[in-house]
């Protein structure tokens, strides 16, 4: 919205990504400021527009990822509209896309070229493997990078099979390396004047968050072999989900003053001083006990949150696991912008994650709005390109561009 402010103000993005991974950094972008220009190939855009839930020609799925852009819909591959797209490049400070290795380069716009219109740039390439190795050149979502990366292998119960995660997790997490990335590359230009090629993967990205599997198998040379264990940490105690009356609670107390903490909450501070289970190792050794006298006592509470409640009045970690909708409308997420409330004029209000970094100098969060297919074609050629209106007119004619007209 014309006036709003924030960090990356005056930045221009050329944003050429779809589906998730991409969509989400570019959107980050935009809600600190930047301009981004969403450049979507004819005659459909982004696969996503069509998502749910679906209405008049939005998709909320759309909506949450792509908000606060500039809709572009241009036939890439016609050299008249790869024509506008190497014009834009000349006039803006990052390019970010996530196809597959390869189709840049068909498109004449792989990074050695892309520099050649614009040495400044920073470009950031998205993808499942990478630009080079094996895998490089397969096609992929999420759960590929998952899989590779040995995570699904850890979900689920240690004899039954693998479970997938049901969040756009490396998706977003890949987005947000790919946010970190751009943001210091742009602080390496300002020093040295040149922008620079950047690669992100939805696998080194899953890979990066074993933070003891990795180093566990190879430091053990191999003894040591992490797997799947259910409900509860193979190499922790107490770590994992309990069953209460109306939910499953997750507790942890991996120090001795946790643990004595819990102990406390529970009424039996005796444990916290049993030699048995005075360390870490102990209680692993004897973790089906230790498993057992925290359910018998979680049966024995009135409720799931009178156990929460003595939990915190002892600085035990402990959290209960809540269904969408809970988290939704949880008050500390509500109060601290976790879930954001967003109105749409087709979709009306809805709840959307919220932004999730906080800047001192820029404490309130932009007001953004979600383009039509092609809603922005004349501004942008028009402000950045110079093109005529009647130029304009003949492109859109000859499908080089393309918009979204209600039936």
């Amino acid at each position: 919205m014309p006036g709003q402010q924030h960090i990356l103000k005056g930045y221009k993005v050329l944003d050429m990504t779809q589906f998730i991974a991409g969509p989400t950094l570019t959107r980050l972008l935009a809600q600190t400021g930047a301009e981004v220009i969403k450049v979507e190939q004819t005659p459909y855009g982004d696969p996503t527009r069509v998502a749910p839930i679906y209405k008049d020609g939005r998709s909320s799925y759309f909506s949450q990822h792509n908000r606060g852009k500039k809709s572009l819909c241009v036939n890439a591959k016609d050299p008249e509209g790869n024509r506008i797209i190497r014009e834009l490049l000349a006039k803006v400070d990052i390019l970010a896309e996530n196809f597959t290795p390869g189709v840049m380069a068909k498109l004449g716009l792989d990074y050695e070229r892309v520099r050649e219109i614009n040495p400044r740039i920073v470009m950031c390439s998205i993808s499942t493997f990478g630009q080079s190795g094996p895998l490089a050149f397969k096609p992929g979502f999420d759960p590929m990078g998952a899989c590779y990366a040995g995570i699904v292998s850890m979900v689920g119960e240690p004899d039954g099979p693998p479970y997938p995660l049901r969040t756009a997790m490396g998706d977003v997490m890949t987005a947000v390396h790919a946010y970190a990335a751009i943001g210091y590359a742009l602080l390496h230009r300002e020093r040295t004047g040149r922008g620079q090629f950047l690669e992100v993967t939805l696998l080194d990205s899953y890979f990066h968050c074993h933070e003891e599997s990795v180093v566990l198998a190879s430091s053990s040379r191999g003894e040591i072999k992490p797997r799947r264990a259910g409900l509860h940490h193979e190499t922790h105690c107490p770590v994992g989900l309990f069953k209460g009356k109306e939910r499953y609670i997750f507790i942890v107390a991996i120090t001795l003053a946790q643990w004595q903490s819990l102990c406390r909450a529970m009424g039996k501070p005796e444990l916290g001083d049993d030699p048995r289970f005075k360390t870490e190792p102990g209680r692993v050794a004897h973790k089906q006990f230790v498993i057992d006298t925290i359910q018998q006592w979680l049966a024995s509470m009135p409720s799931d949150d009178a156990a929460v409640a003595a939990l915190d009045a002892h600085h035990v970690p402990v959290a209960p696991v809540l269904s969408v909708e809970e988290a939704i409308d949880h008050p500390h997420l509500r109060q601290r912008g976790t879930v954001r409330t967003i109105s749409d004029p087709i979709l009306g209000e809805y709840q959307v994650p919220g932004f999730p970094f906080r800047f001192s100098d820029f404490p309130d969060e932009l007001t953004l709005e979600t383009p039509t297919l092609g809603q922005h074609n004349a501004e942008i050629l028009q402000r950045y390109l110079g093109y005529s209106p009647d130029k304009i007119a003949q492109l859109e004619n000859s499908g080089v561009l393309c918009r979204y007209k209600k039936k």
